[in-house]
């Protein structure tokens, strides 16, 4: 009785099992990875899990950021909110209280920095393509 992997001597196999045709340079399993220039930007292709890792971190920092963001101009806007009430208190407590406006524009500008850095952080992850993906459709190149 013959085994399957009868001739399989010099077949390679990725980290689920599938045969990896290495000989293939149309493979998209083959490409390299790294930083390219494509037509839509610059993107960089890294291997599949690790582009799975980034896509889910980096849109997860992104949603925590712009609820941080929107709950601070919130709390500048409303007078009655939890969250100025809380931080009202708190610079209180260390007798650090500023006047109103000066409150006000502290929590917007920082409001807005949150949302800028959490749209930073999603335009930022999503210039990876994981290794084997299909080429952008803005690509010249795809056929």
């Amino acid at each position: 009785m013959s085994s399957s992997t009868d001739g399989d001597a010099s077949q390679a196999f990725d980290e689920t099992g599938d045969p990896i045709a290495t000989d293939d340079d149309a493979d998209p399993r083959n490409e390299p990875t790294g930083p390219r220039e494509g037509a839509s930007g610059r993107e960089v292709v890294v291997p599949f899990r690790l582009y799975k890792a980034v896509t889910v971190f980096s849109t997860l920092a992104a949603v925590v950021t712009y609820f941080v963001g929107f709950t601070l101009i919130d709390a500048a806007t409303l007078q009655i909110s939890f969250v100025r009430t809380t931080i009202v208190y708190l610079l209180d407590s260390a007798g650090i209280l500023p006047p109103e406006d000066v409150l006000v524009a502290v929590l917007a500008i920082t409001g807005v920095g949150f949302i800028v850095l959490g749209t930073a952080v999603y335009v930022l992850g999503t210039r990876f393509r994981g290794q084997g993906m299909g080429k952008s459709q803005d690509d010249p190149s795809e056929t």
